[in-house]
């Protein structure tokens, strides 16, 4: 068993794919209560994700992760990111909308064999890619503190010094950074997110990043060579091929990839909340949400193609990220579990709240497919590294 440490654990979807990777959380941490609810419910529910899971309800400001020191394996989570341009002086640790320092602390305290953060692909702008190369060395050089007052841009100055000073200080960490779409990796959404993976020096792990198994012209060979309709059943009369879709024909046999996924393959075998709201009801979060409109910019996920990303909006739910465009051009929100099967949660996993902070829940998740992806790989070369 592979012990690790949650942070900023949200509904559950990076711990959930994580723990299918093999590896068992000493402590979830999270400050949000409606989240720590559907924790909550579902380890009360005895859901085996986690069932066994220590839920730390709080400020992780207020943890000590010196006692975990030799316990844990990974230290894990998404870090809440506030990240600044270079222009203004910031003290590196004043803003409590940045959580990244946290994270920092706890690989500098707990000495974890290896970690995985991931935070939305807004930090890669090039606008903040002074702060994001700051995040980056910190998590290289956790030992390399900030002093009283400093503000990160000074702090950002000495770890490039020490950096490519060739010196390295007692705790240093290989750090590899990413940006995954998860529709490469089987998810039915098109989502990128930015990853940070980092091994301990004295492991000497050569790493990177598993390489992708979908792709879009897998998806568009199928649907133009027919499996993926006859697949769905769907009639001739109503099956639609993308324009763009010339070099497709004239491949001599199908790409390597398997084909994306898309809205429709992930609900396959829920019925229509819509127009069977009464089978609907029988299934967790599976109710229809009547309201949905389209506006410009805001036009919903198609249904032979994987969804739109799911966002979790400042003020309640967005319409158009969070909604299905049938073929027909009508549309519906998604319920809360087909957005739950768009993020490859499970589907005995309840969410715990109102629809619109579900939706927020699961805005803010990272697909758990996505998660045990990149976890199954970190996990088999900590195991061939002991």
């Amino acid at each position: 068993m592979m012990k690790s440490i949650e942070l900023f654990a949200g509904a559950g979807g990076l711990g959930i794919g994580l723990h299918e990777a093999g590896f068992r959380p000493i402590n979830v941490i999270e400050w949000d209560s409606y989240c720590c609810d559907t924790i909550r419910e579902n380890k009360t529910r005895g859901i085996n994700a986690v069932n066994k899971w220590n839920l730390t309800e709080g400020d992780v400001r207020s943890v000590d992760f010196r006692e975990y020191e030799g316990q844990i394996k990974l230290i894990s989570g998404g870090p809440p990111c506030q990240p600044f341009s270079l222009g203004g002086r910031h003290r590196a640790y004043d803003d409590a909308r940045d959580m990244f320092p946290q994270a920092i602390r706890a690989v500098r305290e707990a000495r974890p064999q290896a970690f995985i953060f991931e935070n939305v692909k807004g930090l890669t702008r090039a606008t903040f890619r002074n702060y994001f190369e700051y995040i980056r060395l910190q998590l290289e050089h956790p030992d390399i503190v900030a002093r009283k007052s400093e503000d990160w841009a000074d702090h950002l100055a000495r770890l490039e010094q020490h950096h490519t000073s060739g010196r390295r200080s007692d705790l240093t960490y290989h750090v590899v950074t990413q940006v995954l779409n998860a529709a490469d990796y089987g998810v039915p959404q098109k989502r990128e997110r930015v990853f940070f993976v980092g091994f301990r020096d004295d492991l000497g792990v050569s790493w990177h990043f598993p390489l992708s198994t979908h792709s879009h012209d897998a998806l568009l060979w199928d649907q133009v060579k027919g499996d993926y309709w006859d697949r769905h059943k769907v009639a001739r009369k109503d099956r639609f091929i993308s324009r763009s879709t010339d070099h497709i024909r004239r491949m001599d046999g199908p790409p390597i990839e398997h084909p994306w996924n898309t809205v429709r393959d992930a609900l396959v075998g829920l019925p229509d909340p819509e127009h069977q709201p009464d089978v609907a009801a029988t299934l967790l979060n599976h109710r229809f949400q009547p309201g949905a409109r389209s506006y410009p910019g805001h036009t919903g996920s198609p249904l032979d193609e994987p969804g739109k990303t799911l966002k979790a909006g400042v003020h309640g739910v967005p319409g158009g990220e969070n909604m299905l465009v049938r073929p027909d051009g009508s549309i519906r929100y998604f319920t809360v579990r087909e957005s739950a099967r768009l993020q490859t949660f499970p589907d005995d996993f309840l969410f715990h709240g109102s629809w619109t902070e579900t939706m927020r829940q699961l805005g803010n998740a990272v697909p758990v497919k996505l998660a045990r992806v990149v976890g199954e790989d970190v996990a088999r070369h900590l195991k061939e590294a002991a």
